[in-house]
């Protein structure tokens, strides 16, 4: 019998995102559509929703649902807005924002991954992500500023050319902290030349690499 991929997916959505703290009905939607199944290694596509990370080779991971609904609904995102990611992966966080009908530039430093992500949201049609190859410590100057950033490897430090990037009233997330310490999620508002920072929950993440 055929794996039931939309099932699969309908149910990861009741159980793992509704019965936490997930409340954003666009969000919801966004990964109810997403087929998450397509952005992973086909011989593990079986376990595509069930709630945990999934390696999708060469050291890198996709994250576990909740996060990335977590991550997405603490951004605010709206139609049309500008959104940076940093760490494109699988190319999964990616579709999710580009779902909710955001302008999407991904950065990615390891090249097969942005080859691969590329080609993977081309096939599923979401023709509002631009995926570029480069280091995520620099940001994305040339189309700055960002309505949001979210940032899916773990630096040791706040980079400050990510703020930089922010508009005023701009919002960004991220994983900080060392690989072999515990990492904590980060809410950066911006305020003017401030910003505020409001730790979350504690996270693992690969470790966001700076290949200067």
């Amino acid at each position: 019998m055929a794996y039931n991929f939309d099932a699969e997916r309908n149910s990861m959505v009741d159980r793992q995102l509704m019965t936490r703290d997930i409340k954003s009905s666009a969000v919801i939607e966004a990964m109810r559509s997403v087929p998450r199944h397509l952005f992973i290694p086909e011989n593990l596509q079986n376990y595509a929703y069930e709630d945990s990370p999934l390696p999708i080779g060469l050291g890198q991971t996709i994250s576990q649902p909740y996060i990335v609904a977590y991550m997405t609904e603490l951004l605010e995102p709206l139609p049309g807005m500008k959104v940076l990611e940093i760490g494109t992966g699988s190319g999964y966080q990616a579709a999710v924002l580009a779902s909710l009908g955001c302008e999407v530039y991904t950065l990615e430093v390891i090249k097969e991954h942005a080859d691969r992500a590329s080609r993977a949201l081309a096939a599923c049609g979401y023709d509002n992500v631009t995926v570029k190859n480069g280091n995520g410590y620099k940001g994305w100057q040339e189309e700055a500023p960002f309505h949001a950033i979210i940032v899916t490897a773990a630096p040791d430090h706040i980079p400050g050319e990510l703020i930089m990037q922010l508009k005023d009233g701009g919002r960004m997330i991220l994983p900080v902290g060392a690989v072999y310490e515990v990492q904590f999620l980060k809410l950066i508002t911006k305020d003017g030349e401030k910003y505020s920072i409001e730790g979350l929950l504690p996270v693992r993440f690969v470790p966001m690499v700076d290949n200067t």
